[in-house]
């Protein structure tokens, strides 16, 4: 008997509502536990409105999406975003420190379950190579590389069960680029079977290190090509920027 996905897309189907064009073609996707997924394609294939669509940020034109074997049903919503945290290329920061970003989820209804933890947050910005100081930082100091880190770990101190990656290392440096696919390795890795990821990138070289399933979007259509190798090792974050001369 087959393992029911943690997240199944039935047929959805997205359309502008100005112009009628249908963007997503109905689509039949499963996503396991333990999968990890890349689609590249060109700009405008739709790539962003499927990764949008199976996280629920826009409303379906028709079919569903079903999570643990169930339909997400309307206030259910909220639940399944913590799980199936969407990540987007440009992160929106609020004014103040990192910290301050880091804190801000659990002011919210949803996590009012949990409590922010520090110790547990410079964790997470060690392992991205940052040091001490990291979350004291003004958000409206931090370049590109330091502010996807920074929503990164808003986003993993929560323990979601899927990451929807949308080309998040896109226009990055290389040293940040690491620090991005170091974080989300490292988080897979501490539950390999119950995490998942779909991570959309441009990058055919990254597509191949952050996937063992590699899909394609052309005009609206998804397509599943063949499996790719196995990850290769990666050093860690200060490994890659002692050896780059940073």
């Amino acid at each position: 008997m087959t393992d029911v996905p943690l997240v199944l897309a039935e047929g959805i189907v997205r359309r502008d509502a100005v112009r009628g064009q249908t963007l997503l073609q109905p689509t039949t996707f499963a996503l396991q536990g333990g999968d990890r997924v890349a689609i590249t394609g060109p700009s405008g294939s739709g790539k962003s409105v499927f990764l949008r669509a199976l996280a629920l940020l826009d409303p379906l034109d028709a079919g569903r999406v079903i999570w643990h074997g169930a339909p997400v049903e309307r206030a259910a919503i909220p639940r399944y975003r913590r799980n199936v945290a969407y990540i987007r290329q440009r992160p929106a920061l609020l004014d103040g420190s990192v910290e301050d970003n880091l804190r801000y989820p659990f002011e919210l209804r949803t996590y009012r379950s949990v409590r922010f933890d520090r110790a547990r947050a410079a964790s997470l910005a060690a392992q991205a190579g940052r040091g001490d100081d990291f979350l004291d930082k003004r958000a409206s100091e931090l370049s590109g590389g330091e502010a996807q880190i920074a929503a990164l770990i808003r986003v993993l101190q929560l323990a979601p069960e899927v990451l929807l990656l949308d080309e998040p290392t896109a226009s990055l440096d290389p040293e940040s680029s690491h620090a991005i696919e170091g974080l989300v390795h490292a988080w897979f890795d501490a539950d390999p079977a119950r995490h998942a990821s779909i991570w959309v990138s441009h990058d055919p070289a990254q597509a191949t290190r952050m996937s063992a399933r590699h899909l394609t979007m052309r005009a609206g259509v998804l397509d599943e090509t063949a499996r790719t190798e196995a990850r290769p090792e990666m050093p860690p974050a200060h490994q890659y920027q002692q050896e780059s001369g940073q």
